[in-house]
């Protein structure tokens, strides 16, 4: 062979492999580039997560259409229904807006009580004025923008917490935070609530012939109240006990959810019946309710969650654990998902 050929074939030889390296450092920077973008848009998705969620609730229809009234349920315009479920208690139903809503009505002999508001789509001071004459004041569940509406009552009362005591002072003009109204993920700016009566836990609220229990059950968040009547055994639990328990945003608690099941379940009645603030099912009756056997498999469904003995069904942002075969909850990522207590001497102590 010709010594000439012979060197160009090892200077080939050698361009090809120095081609090879060349190649090979720039995919592994390409991947360490790559790996480094993918790291950032997870930090930013976790960092975010909350608000990610609330635009895709944004992609959702504000209203649907009108559905024919079921037995036992009237419209009282083209928005709100009316639905006496016991005597001197109305579920108040919103059932075209997305999240569908349930506030409640319960009218005693002196005076009556509004159990949220809803998101203020419309006005709900009309519907309240068509079942009773009586002065009433609103209560919110909590203070999450679906069911505070825009808080413009005469009468207002509020859970007597020190954090939210002390933010509205002596006049008790109550600004609401962002973290907690969450009303920026539907364009609803937070009010500022004008407090006429602060409730303490465990208070008990004299309606004439009838009387109410305040109970402190955070866990969806933590200013979240449920209210007992226990002549009727009827618990309205707001967004606290629901089919769909959440813990997933900025203020929830598992280890405030497990006391205030077990608070629950230390107070009301074995016959009792639960009606939540939302319904996961189309139709115009309110919500389906739920009872004390709920309460005690989402207890245990809690432990073990809490233990680490319950593995998540779904384990995307939030992730959801089935606790039985009617309540499932969804909670924040594991590493986030919050343990505190904030006001321990309100709630059982843990197990």
């Amino acid at each position: 062979m010709d010594r000439s050929l012979a060197i160009d074939y090892e200077r080939l030889a050698s361009m090809d492999t120095k081609i090879k390296k060349t190649r090979k450092r720039l995919l592994l920077r390409v991947a360490a580039g790559l790996s480094a973008a993918a790291l950032v848009l997870a930090v930013v998705g976790v960092w975010q997560r909350h608000n990610l969620l609330a635009h895709v609730l944004r992609l959702r229809p504000e209203l649907a259409p009108q559905a024919p009234a079921e037995e036992g349920v009237e419209w009282f315009d083209d928005y709100y229904t009316v639905e006496e479920l016991a005597p001197g208690l109305y579920a108040i139903g919103e059932p075209r807006y997305h999240q569908l809503n349930y506030n409640y009505l319960i009218v005693g002999e002196r005076e009556a009580l509004l159990f949220d508001a809803g998101p203020g789509v419309r006005d709900i001071r009309p519907v309240v004025r068509s079942l009773t004459s009586l002065p009433y004041t609103a209560v919110f569940s909590h203070l999450h923008y679906d069911h505070v509406a825009h808080g413009q009552f005469e009468r207002l009362a509020m859970v007597d917490l020190p954090h939210l005591r002390a933010r509205a002072g002596e006049a008790g003009a109550l600004p609401l935070l962002a973290k907690e109204h969450l009303g920026h993920v539907e364009g609803i700016e937070a009010p500022v609530l004008q407090v006429t009566r602060w409730l303490a836990p465990d208070e008990t609220i004299e309606l004439g012939g009838r009387r109410v229990r305040v109970l402190y059950t955070p866990g969806h968040t933590t200013d979240s109240i449920s209210l007992y009547d226990e002549d009727a055994r009827i618990l309205l639990s707001g967004d606290w006990f629901t089919e769909y328990l959440g813990i997933f945003l900025s203020n929830g608690s598992n280890r405030e959810m497990r006391a205030s099941i077990q608070l629950a379940l230390a107070t009301v009645s074995p016959e009792v019946t639960i009606y939540p603030a939302h319904k996961y099912e189309p139709g115009t009756r309110a919500p389906r309710p739920l009872g004390y056997t709920d309460l005690e498999a989402a207890l245990a469904g809690m432990d073990a969650v809490i233990e680490g003995q319950l593995r998540p069904s779904s384990r995307l942002y939030p992730t959801r654990f089935d606790l039985s075969d009617r309540v499932v909850l969804y909670a924040d990522i594991p590493m986030l998902q919050r343990n505190v207590v904030s006001y321990p001497e309100l709630l059982p102590p843990d197990p």
